[in-house]
């Protein structure tokens, strides 16, 4: 490309870009006249980059990286997808036969980490834990790469592997790990005795179904004399937020469950309904830094209504609601555009879910300078394999001491 060519295409860019905001200024609120300003110095850095770069600059990838620069500094959410990533992932969604790895992610410290892990997963089997950085996916660095790219990556054709460089705790240098790609049966509720009265019950989804398949859980144990139920949210990544607001209608009778909350949709408000209640006895929520999503929503619903303690530690904070939009080139957004709130109307997407009675089990309890695991997604290294409901879980064990006496709870 000559230099004239350039200088046409830059300006014909900025007087485009311009001539919208200007519309925009015209047309509606004052809000639009920040806009047009960034816009601006956009169109100004684009040009210092054309005339000034030592190299002359890949204009395609210039823009693409400004755009996942811009979306990955509102959330960890929210992501661009360029028009052939946006294609691969219509592709990879629309066909049931892709298969995945198990890995539940966000992103931290600028790099995409893994909150959880789904059990009997290939990431399982793998060696990967909470906590976990990938330093790259697919041979690509993560350091410029939103939730989405990586989710998309990680999808594929069930049998091949998708290689991951992963940094574990205490680490400095990744690990090279080949990921298979499986297609993953649903997993079921683990239901657990505790005691003559009590039953764990954990949670790996909330996807679709979940309610009924726990309705049915509930039923069978109140007709076993169990009058005690602990249900336990660590490790529990997926599901969608309706699903986890109808679980909290089993349980709470009265009350504002949580709210939805955005700039362009109107508030939400759930509350809860008594004729769906079928446990009015005690319930304990366990819950700690992999805690994530729909999960959150969960734990807020019976912490607002005042129904039972969580225990355990703070949640990750991802709960929020994302919004598919096409654009008019191929590529698309992926844009966050509410967020569920806790009863003190602060968003568990920035703030998480803090528990009533802070416990914090050895594998996850603090980083090694003392920082908290949820504001920083490090843990310490578990053992494989689904963690395991025993005596020698503080956190279940704190639950199950506050559930038989309400009166010892921790000054």
């Amino acid at each position: 490309m000559n230099r004239l060519t350039r200088y046409s295409i830059l300006a014909a860019s900025v007087l485009i870009v311009g001539w919208v905001g200007i519309g925009h200024v015209l047309g509606r609120t004052t809000n639009d006249s920040n806009a047009y300003k960034s816009l601006v110095v956009y169109g100004e850095v684009l040009q210092r980059i054309q005339n000034d770069y030592v190299d002359e600059p890949n204009m395609h990838l210039v823009t693409a990286g400004s755009l996942h620069g811009l979306l990955e500094s509102l959330d960890s959410e929210s992501s661009y997808l360029t028009p052939r990533e946006y294609t691969e992932y219509q592709q990879k969604l629309a066909n049931p036969g892709t298969g995945e790895t198990g890995l539940n992610l966000s992103k931290r410290f600028g790099y995409i980490i893994v909150t959880s892990v789904m059990p009997e997963s290939s990431a399982e089997k793998a060696g990967l834990h909470s906590g976990d950085i990938l330093e790259s996916v697919a041979g690509f660095t993560t350091r410029e790469m939103s939730v989405g790219q990586a989710k998309n990556l990680l999808a594929g054709q069930p049998g091949t592997a998708a290689k991951v460089g992963v940094i574990r705790r205490g680490k400095t240098d990744p690990e090279e790990v080949d990921v298979v790609r499986t297609k993953m049966p649903e997993a079921k509720l683990q239901v657990q005795k505790v005691d003559n009265d009590t039953i764990a019950i954990r949670f790996s989804t909330l996807n679709p179904g979940r309610k009924e398949e726990l309705r049915g859980k509930l039923q069978e144990a109140e007709k076993q004399g169990v009058s005690r139920v602990i249900l336990d949210v660590r490790d529990c990544g997926r599901g969608q937020t309706s699903e986890a607001i109808e679980i909290a209608r089993l349980f709470v009778s009265s009350g504002t469950l949580t709210k939805l909350h955005g700039q362009t949709i109107s508030e939400q408000i759930f509350n809860a309904e008594p004729s769906k209640v079928i446990w009015k006895g005690p319930v304990s929520v366990l819950m700690d830094g992999t805690t994530t999503g729909a999960a959150e929503v969960l734990a807020a619903a019976i912490a607002n209504t005042k129904r039972g303690d969580l225990v355990g530690d703070r949640t990750f904070g991802l709960a929020s609601e994302q919004k598919l939009i096409p654009l008019d080139d191929g590529a698309a957004l992926i844009l966050t555009v509410g967020n569920f709130s806790n009863a003190d109307g602060k968003s568990i997407l920035d703030e998480g879910v803090t528990p009533t009675e802070v416990v914090r089990a050895a594998a996850s309890s603090e980083t090694d300078d003392g920082e908290d695991v949820a504001a920083t997604g490090a843990q310490k290294e578990p053992a494989p394999g689904p963690r395991p409901l025993s005596a020698d879980d503080p956190v279940l064990q704190k639950a199950l001491q506050l559930l038989k006496n309400p009166a010892k709870k921790a000054a």
